[in-house]
């Protein structure tokens, strides 16, 4: 899916980046000016705006087919990029409902939705599930008798932090049981 998302960027840098150099030209060719504008600004505007558009779709392009090869979700500025390019193409979306059509909103709609995808759809951990760091599930150990690493003595103060309870959105644990009942230490004298 990483890999339809890269062509569809790069096809639309591709695009944006030839359509506004075609407009560029057809303004400065006119020499007719809009406002009191120079014909001449107008049209390096416009084929400066399609170079960076069409970079910034390209550079999209490009993070999204890092997902593809490495079939990791992207991390840091990758991800930023992606989520503005979906947030880019719903402004375009709405603009273009106006100006241009149903056709170019479905487009922009659809775009949107691929990079949405594309974000919700790879897991953040980068791999199996299978290769979660711990014992098997059949090495014999229970939850009951393993030691926790790092776990202080019984009776030592706050309880130890849990491997097999859930952090941050993590699954649930697979034991509803707790592996350990300690007492609370009176706070009063």
């Amino acid at each position: 899916m990483a890999w339809l998302v890269t062509v569809v960027l790069l096809a639309e840098a591709v695009l944006v980046a030839a359509l506004n150099w075609v407009l560029g030209t057809v303004v400065g060719r006119q020499h007719m000016s809009l406002a009191g504008l120079d014909p001449s600004v107008m049209a390096t505007s416009s084929k400066i705006g399609g170079i960076v558009f069409g970079a910034y779709f390209a550079l999209c392009a490009l993070v999204t087919l890092l997902v593809a090869v490495r079939d990791r979700a992207p991390a840091g500025f990758g991800r930023v990029l992606l989520i503005s390019a979906a947030v880019v193409h719903g402004l375009l979306g709405a603009f273009v409902w106006g100006l241009v059509g149903w056709t170019a909103f479905l487009f922009m709609v659809v775009v949107l939705g691929l990079i949405v995808l594309l974000l919700m759809t790879y897991d953040r951990a980068g791999g199996p599930e299978s290769a979660a760091p711990g014992p098997a599930p059949d090495a014999g150990d229970g939850p009951a008798t393993r030691a926790e690493p790092g776990a202080a003595p019984a009776g030592a103060g706050a309880p130890a932090d849990r491997a097999d309870q859930p952090r941050d959105g993590e699954d649930e644990p697979q034991d509803s049981v707790p592996a350990q009942v300690t007492r609370p230490a009176p706070t009063t004298p």
